[in-house]
Formats: structure tokens, C-alpha cells, sequence
């Protein structure tokens, strides 16, 4: 799965400085502002102010202008932002321009979903390879992306620019597969299983998706709003 050749302006130099520290939380609001802007760019829009963003994200003009000053603003007052360029920006600021390489370890249902996602080439990541166990999955294709076997994941990820694992294989097989990448240039991990995996120590960086903890934070808003629905019920009739 080939990555998107994400264009940048001319006007937008990469800076080689070192990064600045912000909090994690405007790291975390970072790939909304991507995907707004996504949506912006194909709508042909060029210039839009901190309160028109406002509106569309639902997050404050303030905030945003908060965000973004972390990076160094890159808007004018009364002026707004330039679309293109503050988007190229944040392609920045998240690596979507670094041609980063990934291979999904667990060629199952969830492995071969993820495999046939757009979401990958959209933000600048190729994915080169699957890993797997089932001899029967070993030798075929997803979509463009063979499927090859875990005794080879070790030597693969030496021989091949890989920058991401993408963990998609059995909770109980994740630390293993964790110990293997240990000695191997991979850097990044993107963790679907549900098995908490902290590997500092070992010079890799751990994304954790907990897909079942959104579920439950779903059912707990839906909880609330039902008892929120009873309680003013409740108050009307007396």
C-alpha cells in the first residue's frame, strides 16, 4: 500500500530545529486539525479565520489559536490562515512528509481490515509487508501486501527500511513480538492488543489503541444521558 505523495507549498520550509515540548493533549488535537483541513482543501477553500475552524471542530477559537502558537501561529490577525500552508504545516509537525515504512503483525481479520484501509496512505505511511503464523495466509496477498511468515519478521525488519509494527496479532502473543523487534530498527509501535507494552527502556515508542475502553466510555456517556432523561422527568412531575 503505496502512501500519498503529500505536496507541499512553496513557501513551506521544513525546519531542522528541535521540536519544542507541548502537552499531550494538543498532540492528541494535532490529527483533527489535519482532517478538518483534508476537508477544507477539497472543498476548494483557501483562507479561513480561528472562529470559522471554531465552528467546524467544535473546539474554541481561543484553543485553537492556543494550539497552534505552540508551533509558531502561522496566521495573521485579521487575515486567518492560509489553508494549504497551515496544512502543509501540520504534515509536518506529524511526520506525514517522512515516508515512514510499517508492516501489520497478524494477517487476521483485524490485520487484514487495517491492510485495506485508506487510512495508511493518507498520512504518508507505507505499509510493505504482513506477518503471520497460518501457513495457509503465508505466500498470498492483501491486496498489494504479502503475507509473510513471523520467522522471518526479525531479519525482514533489519534487511527493510521499517519504521512501525503494527501489532494486530493474540493479546498473548504481544510481548514475544515485542522482544523480537527489541534488537531490530523498528522504532514505533502501534499496539491493538490489549496488552500493555512499555518498552522505553528499549528505545521504541508505544501507541496503545483500546478500542473496547472507547466502547465502555460510549456506554458510560449513554448511561448518564439516560439517568440526566429520568432525573428531569422526575422534576417536571413534581
Amino acid at each position: 500500500m503505496k502512501s500519498e505523495n503529500i505536496s507541499l507549498p512553496e513557501d513551506s520550509e521544513i525546519s531542522s530545529d528541535k521540536r519544542p515540548y507541548v502537552s499531550q493533549a494538543v498532540i492528541k488535537r494535532l490529527p483533527r486539525y489535519f482532517r478538518y483541513l483534508r476537508e477544507l482543501i477539497a472543498e476548494g477553500t483557501m483562507r479561513i479565520s480561528s472562529g470559522e475552524l471554531s465552528a467546524r471542530m467544535h473546539v474554541t477559537a481561543s484553543q485553537i489559536r492556543q494550539d497552534l502558537n505552540c508551533f509558531g501561529g502561522f496566521g495573521q490577525q485579521g487575515y486567518g490562515y492560509n489553508v494549504h500552508y497551515l496544512y502543509a504545516k501540520i504534515c509536518e509537525i506529524l511526520g506525514v512528509s517522512a515516508g515512514f515504512k510499517a508492516v501489520i503483525i497478524g494477517a487476521g481479520n483485524l490485520g487484514r481490515a487495517l491492510a485495506g484501509h485508506t487510512m495508511f496512505a493518507k498520512r504518508g505511511v507505507d505499509v510493505i509487508a504482513m506477518f503471520d503464523v497460518n501457513e495457509q495466509l503465508i505466500g498470498s496477498y492483501i491486496g498489494d501486501i504479502p503475507v509473510l511468515s513471523m520467522d522471518e519478521l526479525e531479519n525482514y525488519c533489519r534487511t527493510h527500511p521499517v519504521d512501525i509494527a503494527v501489532f494486530t496479532m493474540p493479546k498473548e502473543a504481544a510481548t514475544q513480538v515485542a522482544e523480537q523487534l527489541t534488537s531490530t530498527p523498528v522504532k514505533g509501535i502501534w499496539n491493538f492488543t490489549a496488552k500493555e507494552l512499555d518498552l522505553r527502556e528499549q528505545g521504541k515508542v508505544v501507541e496503545s489503541v483500546h478500542m473496547g475502553d472507547s466502547l465502555m466510555t460510549l456506554c458510560y456517556e449513554l448511561c448518564r444521558m439516560q439517568e440526566t432523561i429520568r432525573d428531569d422527568a422526575e422534576e417536571e412531575i413534581k
